[in-house]
C-alpha cells in the first residue's frame, strides 16, 4: 500500500495567506525563469517550452547544463517539480540542491537531491546528502513508489534551525536534526542558492560505476517547472531577514518536527524505500556520527 500524501493543515492555511507574508519572505512561483535564475554553464543546452513555464536541461557527450537562483536564502521551504530522464539513463545524474557557494568551494554548506540514472527497466535511485564546511559523507539512498520519468513530481526541502526535511510529493523521506551542540554537523549559518544540473557521472552513479553512459541515447533531458522559494532572502551586507524564531511558518513550532501523519508516511518510507543509510553503515563509521543518535 502506498503512503498517504499529507499536506499539513498549517501549510494549507499559509499558502492561502501567502500574499500577506512579510516582504522578507519570498515566493517565486509563477515568475519567469530569467527573473529567478542564471544559467551556470552551456546555455546552448538549455531550452524552455513555448510559454516559458517548463525548462529543459540537456546532456550530451560534449557537456551538460545547469542553472542557479539569483537569490540566496537562509532557511525556508524550497520546491520544484521535476521529470527525470526516461529510458536508459545509466551514468546520468540530475542534481537538485542548495549550496552556499557558486563554485565547489571547500568550505561550502550543501543540501542535495541527486537522481541517479538507471539501465532501462531498473528503478531510479535518489541520493540525499548534507554538507557542512565542505564535509559530506551523510548519504542516504531511496527508491521511489512511482516512475519519476513519466510525469512531474514535486521535490522539496524544509530547512530551519531545528531540522532539514527532504520531501517527495509532500511525503517526508528523510529528516536531519540539529542536536544543538557546539560541534554539531548541521548547516545553519551560511545562506544558500538553489541549483539544478544534469551531468555525466558514470564513474560512480549507476551500480558503483559498472554501468556506463550509452551516448547513443543522447541527448538526455531533464525537465523542470513550478519553482517555489518561501524563505528568508539574504542580502549583503545585512540580511533582509535574520532567522527569528516563530516569524515565518517554516520556523514555527509546527515545522520543527513531523506531524503524526507525516511520521506514518516517513516510517513507511523507512521500511520500504531505503536502499542505504550512512547511520547504519558501521563498517564505514565504526563510531557513528553524533546526529545518528537523534533518530
Amino acid at each position: 500500500m502506498l503512503p498517504s500524501v499529507i499536506v499539513p493543515p498549517l501549510l494549507v492555511l499559509l499558502l492561502l495567506l501567502l500574499p500577506l507574508i512579510c516582504s522578507a519572505a519570498s515566493s517565486t512561483t509563477g515568475f519567469s525563469f530569467k527573473e529567478n535564475f542564471n544559467i551556470m554553464f552551456a546555455e546552448d543546452h538549455f531550452r524552455t517550452s513555448p510559454d516559458g513555464q517548463i525548462w529543459y536541461l540537456y546532456l550530451d557527450k560534449k557537456t551538460g547544463c545547469g542553472f542557479q537562483t539569483r537569490q540566496r536564502y537562509l532557511f525556508g521551504w524550497f520546491s520544484m517539480k521535476l521529470k527525470l530522464v526516461g529510458g536508459d539513463s545509466a551514468g546520468v545524474v540530475t542534481a537538485y540542491y542548495m549550496c552556499s557557494h557558486l563554485d565547489a568551494s571547500p568550505e561550502r554548506d550543501e543540501l542535495d537531491f541527486e537522481f541517479l540514472g538507471n539501465r532501462s527497466g531498473q528503478p531510479y535511485t535518489i541520493q540525499t546528502n548534507v554538507y557542512k564546511s565542505g564535509i559530506g559523507g551523510r548519504e542516504m539512498r531511496h527508491t521511489l513508489w512511482f516512475d519519476p520519468t513519466l510525469d512531474f513530481h514535486t521535490y522539496s526541502i524544509l530547512w530551519n534551525n531545528q531540522q532539514i526535511v527532504f520531501f517527495v510529493d509532500r511525503v517526508p523521506i528523510r529528516v536531519y536534526k540539529n542536536n544543538g551542540k557546539p560541534n554539531n554537523f548541521f548547516p545553519n549559518k551560511k545562506p544558500m542558492y538553489m541549483f539544478s544540473s544534469i551531468w555525466n557521472a558514470d564513474d560512480w552513479a549507476t551500480r558503483g560505476g559498472l554501468e556506463k553512459t550509452d551516448w547513443r541515447k543522447a541527448p538526455f533531458v531533464s525537465s523542470y517547472k513550478d519553482f517555489n522559494a518561501d524563505g528568508c532572502q539574504w542580502k549583503d551586507p545585512y540580511p533582509a531577514c535574520v532567522a527569528t524564531t516563530g516569524e515565518h511558518w517554516w520556523d514555527q513550532n509546527e515545522a520543527w518536527s513531523l506531524t503524526d501523519a507525516q511520521h506514518e508516511d516517513f516510517n513507511w518510507v523507512g521500511r520500504n524505500m531505503v536502499v542505504y543509510d550512512y547511520c547504519g553503515d558501521s563498517e564505514r563509521y565504526p563510531k557513528l556520527p553524533g546526529e545518528c543518535s537523534l533518530y
